[in-house]
């Protein structure tokens, strides 16, 4: 049985900073690309940060570019979303996504973790 498990989330002021982390089990990490997707009230999930299953290639959405770091370490199985400079527009929940395909998109992805919410307060 696979599982995907997301933690790390929190209430921070802006400005501030979060680490998210992913651990999965029942499959195997290093052969996936892993990515994380954030969904806030009323809108569309939405891409913010992917990592090839290597680790040599990664992708940023234009609104989190140069403030957010995605990392992966293969031997923990486990995945990584370093956030700073945070804003009140990145309020929302964060989803860790499991892909076996590169680019990654909604469509590619094969299992979702169960969501942590981040709010930022102003």
């Amino acid at each position: 049985q696979v599982r995907v498990v997301e933690s790390g989330g929190d209430s921070v002021q802006a400005g501030g900073s979060l680490r998210l982390s992913c651990t999965t089990s029942g499959l195997t990490f290093r052969a996936f690309a892993m990515g994380w997707f954030r969904q806030a009230p009323g809108k569309e999930r939405e891409g913010a940060a992917f990592i090839h299953w290597d680790g040599r290639k990664t992708y940023y959405a234009d609104s989190v570019q140069g403030r957010f770091t995605v990392s992966r370490d293969n031997a923990r199985n486990t995945l990584y979303l370093q956030m700073n400079s945070l804003q009140p527009e990145d309020t929302a929940v964060y989803y860790c996504a499991v892909s076996a395909g590169w680019p990654m998109n909604v469509g590619s992805v094969a299992f979702w973790g169960q969501g942590t919410q981040v709010t930022v307060s102003s």
